[in-house]
């Protein structure tokens, strides 16, 4: 007995450091390879983005489906096309996140101008002896009018419950930007472990980000075209077809497996020639790493 118990003690203990590779393997593999955000991660980034803090991502989903069955019934009943009908009604389901997507990427652009006075405001306040909860209440005040509101709730959480931390979590969700990110973060290590340099990292990051605001804007007037253009591309086929749909007679060849092929290929090279014309036109956008 006194074997067997030496053997299965001895067996538990092997198993447990075989156990602990793994795990740190796996820990190291995760750590090492960041996490993509989901479809309902991002769509609640972008609705926050573009200020549609109401809005949920089933929301906007439903809204979409509810756009697509909508323009199918009507494409469907006006023009007694079905693949015609159901090309359009793509477009139509896609059109709220489209939409959500460009006042998102309008609102960031003119965030990006902002959010160094945000930092200037908050360089100021410290240097005045404020505290950081006090330095961020004070943009309630004396930030830029769009991100006020978001400021003033962070004032409120912080007066109803005193925890700094849980508060800038809920101001990271309610801005959902990387430049918040990086300042939250900052602010939150300066608030954990103290130190002298927080002015000093204030205000590198405000001359960093009034100089990427500065070379980001001259750079999209010089590509703006570029996109338009892709835009112009792909639109004019389908606007075409739409003029066409006012005479149903003309889209009964679309009713022939040939007339599918033909849309289904037409879709097709319109999604990726636009897909890759706004790839090469735009810049990229700075994704959220500090969730």
């Amino acid at each position: 007995m006194t074997g067997v118990g030496v053997g299965l003690v001895l067996g538990i203990g092997l198993f447990c450091i075989w156990w602990s590779f793994w795990l740190r393997d796996e820990q190291s593999a995760s750590s090492a390879v960041p996490r993509k955000a989901g479809l309902v991660s991002r769509l609640s980034d972008e609705l926050a983005q573009a200020g549609f803090d109401a809005v949920t991502p089933r929301s906007l989903l439903g809204a979409c489906l509810m756009a697509f069955v909508l323009i199918f019934l009507l494409f469907a009943a006006t023009t007694k096309v079905v693949p015609v009908a159901v090309c359009f009604a793509l477009m139509a389901g896609y059109a709220p996140i489209l939409l959500v997507r460009m006042r998102a990427r309008r609102r960031r652009a003119v965030m990006r101008d902002l959010w160094p006075d945000v930092v200037d405001n908050i360089g100021s306040a410290v240097r005045a002896g404020l505290a950081l909860p006090e330095a961020l209440s004070q943009l309630t005040i004396r930030g830029p009018q769009e991100l006020r509101p978001a400021f003033a709730a962070f004032a409120e959480d912080y007066r109803a419950t005193g925890r700094f931390q849980e508060c800038l979590d809920r101001l990271k969700e309610r801005l959902s930007d990387p430049v918040a990110d990086r300042l939250i973060e900052s602010l939150r290590i300066a608030r954990e472990v103290g130190g002298s340099d927080l002015g000093r990292l204030l205000r590198t990051l405000s001359a960093f980000l009034r100089e990427d605001a500065r070379t980001r804007a001259e750079l999209e007037t010089r590509q703006g075209w570029t996109v338009n253009a892709a835009r112009l591309a792909v639109a004019a086929p389908w606007i075409v077809l739409a003029m066409l749909s006012s005479r149903p007679d003309s889209l009964q060849a679309y009713s022939s497996p040939a007339g599918v092929l033909v849309l289904a290929i037409g879709a097709a090279l319109s999604l990726v020639a636009y897909r890759v014309m706004v790839r090469v036109g735009r810049l990229p956008e700075e994704g959220r790493v500090l969730r």
